[in-house]
């Protein structure tokens, strides 16, 4: 490892690099290139996203995981909404629909008292004959 911290050498902005060395990769957080011998910078950089790659693939079910529970939390709100909705339109409905039938219920019976009283009423006239 030694070999690799001799050869390896970090320019800030600003800083000279040295001849015959190539960008390998930039670290944004520290702002400095990380420079190696031209034929050598490609291997590290290969290296180096490998490396990543391979992290990336190991995190990955654990990520997909959450992503998966976190999909099925969304659904279970989202069913338990619709489930509270449902329950309000059928009490709704319900309500909706006693509140009428005791409205026909109460013209019916109202009906059945105008036949009462055309009782009490005299009897119709007959016809006039010519």
């Amino acid at each position: 490892m030694s070999v690799f911290t001799r050869l390896r050498k970090e320019v800030g902005h600003g800083g000279n690099i040295p001849a015959g060395y190539q960008l390998a990769w930039y670290e944004p957080r520290r702002r400095t290139g990380i420079y190696f011998p031209a034929p050598l910078h490609w291997v590290f950089r290969m290296l180096r996203e490998i490396n990543h790659r391979l992290q990336l693939a190991v995190r990955a079910p654990y990520i997909e995981r959450e992503e998966v529970f976190q999909m099925q939390r969304a659904h279970r709100e989202r069913q338990r909404l619709a489930e509270e909705y449902a329950r309000g339109y059928v009490v709704g409905w319900h309500e909706c629909f006693h509140t009428c039938l005791d409205a026909v219920e109460e013209e019916i019976a109202r009906v059945d008292e105008a036949w009462g009283a055309g009782t009490l009423l005299p009897a119709p006239k007959p016809p006039r004959t010519n």
